[in-house]
């Protein structure tokens, strides 16, 4: 049996999971566009390996990463939460989980949902990109500087360029799977079904 092809950055066996089930499929519910928009975020300065690890953590701390109760967090509970250590022990990061959680419902009363937001940067199609190699994927685009400085006028947190990029590889925004790995052609082929 042949062994399939895969981009060349995932080593371990929680980043190799992650590249083959979840890394460049399209998303288009809000909470995990806000569970993404919380993690890369949280990567800033790290390894995604790291993050990977919290994951589950993170999904404790906060509340599934359901908006509006994250928005709700008092002082306390985030003080709680970096207690906790089950997550990257960041205090501004975590902060900027319920800042951006209440920036997220206002931007879901203005564009019915953070999906219809995110999408519509794209005319709600991915950016298929045509990379061959890891080495000339870029750390951001102008597509994620535009949506960075729109994320950042609306009082947004931990939202620059390269972090904004991030999300778009991870929720297919745009598909940075290398050309020669098997994913790049099924993730490809799951927005046109959609």
């Amino acid at each position: 049996m042949q062994m399939s092809h895969r981009c060349a950055w995932p080593k371990h066996e929680l980043e190799i999971a992650y590249h083959d089930a979840e890394w460049g499929v399209p998303v288009f519910d809000d909470q995990v566009l806000f569970e993404f928009l919380t993690l890369e975020g949280a990567q800033a300065g790290l390894s995604w390996l790291t993050v990977l690890k919290k994951r589950d953590g993170y999904h404790r701390a906060f509340s599934n990463f359901e908006i509006s109760k994250v928005a709700e967090m008092t002082d306390e509970d985030l003080a709680e939460v970096l207690a906790t250590g089950e997550i990257v022990r960041n205090r501004a990061k975590v902060a900027s989980t319920r800042l951006n959680a209440q920036r997220l419902l206002e931007l879901q009363a203005e564009h019915g949902s953070f999906s219809n937001y995110w999408w519509s940067w794209t005319d709600g199609q991915p950016v298929n990109n045509e990379f061959k190699s890891i080495k000339d994927l870029p750390a951001k685009s102008s597509l994620s500087e535009t949506i960075s400085k729109d994320l950042l006028k609306r009082g947004f947190k931990f939202v620059g360029p390269t972090i904004i990029y991030a999300m778009a590889q991870a929720t297919g925004l745009v598909n940075d799977h290398t050309t020669d790995c098997f994913r790049h052609q099924e993730c490809l082929q799951l927005r046109t079904q959609k």
